[in-house]
């Protein structure tokens, strides 16, 4: 079920699917970069104005699950360009996002018509003199049975687009909303809770 809530700039409705903080795991591997499962949390949030808040950072893990050392961090904004409110078909989709290796792309894509499901792909890429070979990249988000899904395309100067890195994300509970819900509840002995 997605909960679209109150203050959400009508522009971004849409995208209510993607709010709140999830965290799983997934697989990395590109040429030239040691292959691994990392740990991910992804933040969508919103303050009314007409865009989401993207954070995601994400770390390595050894065989047992534990945290080795961070990955990459990327943080940006999601807009809704085009058909905001969904009345003629594909909603076209903005994604400014800069990562902590000193890469900023721009991303343009489409928010699938009756699911939520969002393409995307790049349509500038800048570099520090730093960053590693990075050419441009795709991508693809899905919220399915609750979870949020994702899979990342990329290119560099040596390397054709092929996917890189993917991941299973799980809704993180809010214990604000916990407290809300049980105001909620029948007095039948958790009154101590209130």
């Amino acid at each position: 079920m997605i909960e679209i809530p109150s203050g959400l700039h009508k522009d971004v409705v849409s995208l209510a699917f993607l709010l709140g903080t999830w965290e799983g795991a997934g697989v990395y591997d590109f040429p030239g970069t040691e292959k691994c499962n990392f740990g991910q949390e992804i933040v969508f949030r919103h303050d009314g104005r007409p865009f989401l808040e993207f954070r995601s950072r994400t770390w390595v893990l050894d065989n047992e699950g534990n945290k080795v050392r961070p990955l990459e961090s990327e943080s940006g904004f999601w807009r809704v360009t085009a058909n905001a409110h969904g009345t003629s078909g594909v909603r076209e989709i903005e994604f400014s996002s800069v990562r902590d290796d000193g890469t900023v792309e721009i991303w343009y894509g489409e928010l699938a018509d009756g699911k939520p499901q969002i393409d995307l792909a790049t349509d500038a890429v800048a570099r520090i003199e730093g960053a590693p070979p990075y050419s441009g990249g795709k991508r693809l988000y899905g919220f399915v049975n609750n979870e949020l899904m994702w899979v990342g395309e990329k290119s560099a100067p040596e390397v054709p687009l092929r996917p890189y890195m993917s991941a299973q994300l799980k809704k993180v509970l809010n214990p604000a909303k916990l407290i809300e819900d049980i105001a909620d509840l029948p007095d039948d002995g958790i009154a101590f809770f209130r």
